[in-house]
């Protein structure tokens, strides 16, 4: 019975009053801005959590998983090499020779770096250069050049493309830099703009030659890892003292530290959105308790309980509450169909790894939104119904 009652006056205190209407207004408003805010929150954090991962995945390709690399008097070699192929099988392995250089056509320069490398173990560790190479042969002083790189000099496949080492060599009173004249033969395209007009491959021979290294020896080793956080632990066990290595993230540990900043930033300011809103029900339940002091006097007098009255206005506040946020997940679940299916949204790909809204809404984020906003209409809805229940029946009935 008790239930029944609730429910009843639940039911009653939600139609619209034509006495006063800017009670339904307000209980509309409430209503509308948390489903905005819910949906705007929802589109936000799968934006952000896309962007996250698409710039993790085009960095750990480029930064490579792992890279071994001597220190200041240390050296790779390949007896390292050999022995890190046989302990750890599973593991694919890419030696390297690396040269800061300028790459120089007609009267551009643009500064950068080249790799050494055996193009058929860089396939097994690298995703974008193992695509670029798809049937296509290296020979000797053959280069592998990025896509922005040939944009900005206007190459073809073939054409010529000088290389200014920053290693020189004396002659005479000065000394010389060594330059010299490479093939292209492929362009490979990372998705990241930096990376692809500073980045080119060449032979370990190629390189190997230019700046007189013997040919077992190497600047490093890429690794490629699915779990490089706990292979790198493994490996480093390994290692002599004249090496050192390193996963991508220790590079980036700023950048995506930003990034989380970022997030939650974000969280809680659009998570404001929903406060705001939230006032909204606050004021809606008020006015309906000051509308109806006469009916709640009167119910408390023939025997309602003040624990059944704030139940009352709690459940108005938490239906209504709950209704925006079931609403702005369907609005945000629908933005979230319509910008990953229609191409709505065309980024700059030059500036961001991805030409089209990468969206991926996490589990976690999801629930974070809903309790967070169910947390925020429960507590605005809290002091209403305290004051409904406190209404003072033989004052408000002398009244009337």
């Amino acid at each position: 019975m008790k239930t029944s009652i609730v429910s009843y006056l639940v039911k009653r205190f939600l139609r619209f009053d034509n006495d006063q209407p800017f009670i339904f207004l307000s209980a509309l408003l409430a209503f509308l801005g948390i489903s905005l805010g819910v949906m705007v929150l929802i589109i936000a954090m799968a934006l952000m959590n896309g962007f996250d991962n698409e710039f993790r995945k085009k960095l750990t390709i480029m930064n490579y998983p792992l890279t071994i690399m001597p220190k200041f008097y240390g050296a790779v070699n390949e007896d390292l090499l050999m022995t890190l192929e046989l302990e750890f099988p599973e593991l694919a392995f890419s030696p390297y020779v690396q040269s800061a250089i300028m790459a120089r056509s007609g009267s551009k320069l643009e500064g950068g770096y080249i790799f050494g490398v055996n193009f058929k173990s860089e396939a097994k560790v690298n995703s974008v250069v193992k695509k670029a190479i798809e049937e296509k042969s290296f020979d000797k002083f053959d280069v592998l050049i990025g896509k922005t790189l040939k944009d900005e000099f206007l190459l073809h496949d073939d054409d010529k493309l000088m290389y200014i080492f920053t290693h020189v060599e004396p002659g005479g009173m000065n000394v010389t830099p060594k330059i010299k004249r490479f093939q292209v033969k492929g362009v490979f395209d990372s998705g990241l703009s930096a990376y692809d007009k500073a980045y080119n491959y060449t032979s370990l021979e190629s390189l190997q030659t230019i700046l007189n290294l013997p040919s077992n020896h190497y600047s490093g080793i890429h690794i490629f890892s699915p779990n490089p956080q706990e292979d790198i632990v493994k490996i480093k066990k390994l290692l002599p003292q004249s090496v050192a290595i390193k996963g991508w993230w220790e590079d980036n540990v700023n950048f995506f530290a930003a990034l989380e900043l970022e997030k939650a930033s974000l969280f809680i300011v659009l998570m404001l959105i929903i406060l705001i809103a939230a006032i909204n029900i606050i004021s809606s339940l008020l006015m309906t308790v000051m509308n109806r002091r006469s009916e709640i006097a009167l119910l408390l007098s023939l025997g309602t309980t003040p624990a059944e009255i704030k139940k009352v206005f709690l459940y108005l506040g938490i239906v209504i509450g709950t209704s925006g946020i079931l609403a702005g997940i369907a609005l945000g679940m629908s933005g979230l169909w319509v910008l990953s299916t229609f191409d709505i949204v065309n980024l700059p790909k030059d500036v961001y790894p991805t030409s089209t809204l990468p969206l991926d809404l996490s589990v976690q984020d999801f629930f974070s939104i809903v309790i967070g906003a169910f947390v925020i209409v429960i507590i605005s809805s809290f002091y209403p119904a305290k004051k409904a229940s406190e209404v003072d029946i033989l004052t408000v009935l002398r009244n009337e």
